[in-house]
């Protein structure tokens, strides 16, 4: 059975994981994190690390 969570980072919903053969495939709910979309992790935590980084670069490029 197919399991499913969201990723939420800093109270924002980044997105949803579902869990296929391979691993979590994301899904991006906020046009922030599209450049996960459909990107393929090997666990929740790997999909939440990544959707911290990404905010973190954001927030990194709006400081300088």
């Amino acid at each position: 059975m197919p399991k499913a969570y969201i990723i939420e980072v800093h109270d924002r919903t980044a997105g949803i994981i579902a869990s296929d053969e391979r691993g979590f495939r994301f899904f991006s709910s906020e046009r922030l994190f599209d450049s996960l979309e459909g990107r393929q992790f090997r666990s929740a935590r790997d999909a939440e690390r990544a959707a911290r980084a990404v905010l973190a670069e954001r927030r990194h490029l709006l400081s300088i």
